[in-house]
């Protein structure tokens, strides 16, 4: 795996007021991207605590008990995008709040190059609840999508901790052709 300076992102959210925060959660998300220069992504149509949101986001979940990043990242890529892939790196790590739920996570973010596409393994709420699907742009026009969702406070709060991983991603990749 290729070593790079990580970023370190420490993320306050200023969307929803703290009242206190009670739980931390361990997060895998991987900018996932292609030899023809796509990259792909996650939609979810929400309508839950957060509100009433269509939004972009990478690929990722939460680490399972016993579980290391490395599994954890390749078992969140096949089940939500259907994607074998080789890790690049690390990116970094984007340490973020959300007040609402009263959550701290904690987003270990991995470049990963697909190699091949399959099925899906998504969640009855992924399918149901989050309404899943994937997202294929090339970099221009996932940063548009991104600026785009920010009509939203849960949508920001995505932007905010994500446009820095893909605008880093995107160096990483330049600087290895």
């Amino acid at each position: 795996m290729l070593k790079i300076e990580e970023l370190m992102l420490h993320l306050e959210d200023n969307e929803w007021r703290l009242e206190y925060t009670d739980h931390k959660r361990e997060v895998v998300r991987a900018i996932v991207f292609d030899d023809e220069g796509y990259y792909y992504f996650v939609r979810a149509e929400r309508d839950d605590d957060f509100g009433r949101a269509t939004l972009i986001e990478t690929s990722g979940g939460g680490v399972e008990p016993g579980e290391c990043l490395e599994a954890a990242i390749r078992r969140e890529l096949k089940e939500e995008l259907g994607a074998e892939i080789e890790t690049i790196c690390k990116i970094g790590i984007v340490d973020d709040f959300y007040n609402l739920i009263h959550r701290n996570n904690v987003n270990n973010y991995y470049l990963c190059k697909a190699i091949s596409f399959g099925n899906k393994n998504l969640t009855e709420d992924e399918i149901n609840a989050f309404h899943l699907s994937t997202l294929r742009l090339c970099y221009e026009d996932a940063v548009a999508e991104y600026e785009r969702r920010t009509d939203t406070p849960l949508g920001r709060l995505i932007a905010n901790r994500e446009l820095p991983i893909l605008h880093k991603a995107k160096e990483i990749i330049e600087s290895i052709k």
